[in-house]
């Protein structure tokens, strides 16, 4: 079972987590509580380590809580009492809202996701099942969630985020430099590499920062 520690920064009927506790799958936790087992928060995600296999004993042992916040307030988000503070390593996000977005996962999603890196596939399914798109959640990350979910020490997990990105971003210098783009469509295709290539920079100067 998994805590949820709503901020009420949106909508309950837009939130994920709020969907999994009106299905039994989630139960609310307050704030001030003191929480012993796993908890994935955004609040100061430069210091903390990513979730890994490893993670596994207390994820069994303890359970998890995922903060409920929006993604436009994280200055506001303030930390929860535990031993446990995780975040989640690179992932695309294919909830309606953050489709396509790197790391602005849901609730759900990023239930998912730490449920299949610590050895619960078949827990994070019935997760994903709630939701009409959930299935698109893993044709978006299912190899790299894999991948994580091989990694034997948080330094292999960064090691995997980064060979990621870097392929990722090769891929598309190569895609780009294919002889042949329409003459009308050069500066509209210039503009959208350099939009992309500015996201990439952003996602790479974070993972640079991250303590592990």
């Amino acid at each position: 079972m998994w805590d949820l520690i709503d901020l009420k920064h949106r909508d309950p009927g837009r939130s994920t987590g709020r969907k999994l506790v009106r299905h039994g799958l989630t139960k609310l936790l307050r704030l001030d509580a003191r929480f012993p087992g796993l908890c994935l928060t955004p609040v100061d995600s430069k210091t903390l380590q990513c979730v890994t296999p490893l993670d596994r004993e207390i994820v069994e042992k303890y359970g998890c809580a995922v903060v409920d916040c929006s993604w436009s307030r994280i200055d506001d988000t303030p930390r929860v009492k535990t031993g446990h503070r995780r975040i989640l390593p690179f992932l695309v996000a294919a909830n309606p809202a953050n489709f396509g977005k790197p790391c602005e996962l849901s609730c759900v999603e990023a239930i998912v996701a730490t449920l299949i890196i610590t050895g619960f596939p078949d827990e994070a399914k019935l997760y994903l099942e709630k939701f009409r798109w959930g299935d698109s959640f893993l044709e978006l990350n299912g190899e790299l969630l894999e991948k994580y979910a091989r990694c034997a020490s948080p330094e292999e997990v960064i090691a995997v985020q980064e060979k990621f990105i870097n392929d990722a971003w090769q891929e598309k210098i190569d895609r780009l430099a294919l002889p042949d783009f329409p003459e009308s469509d050069t500066e509209s295709e210039e503009e959208e590499e350099e939009k992309d290539r500015d996201a990439v920079s952003e996602v790479a100067k974070e993972l640079a920062s991250t303590r592990i």
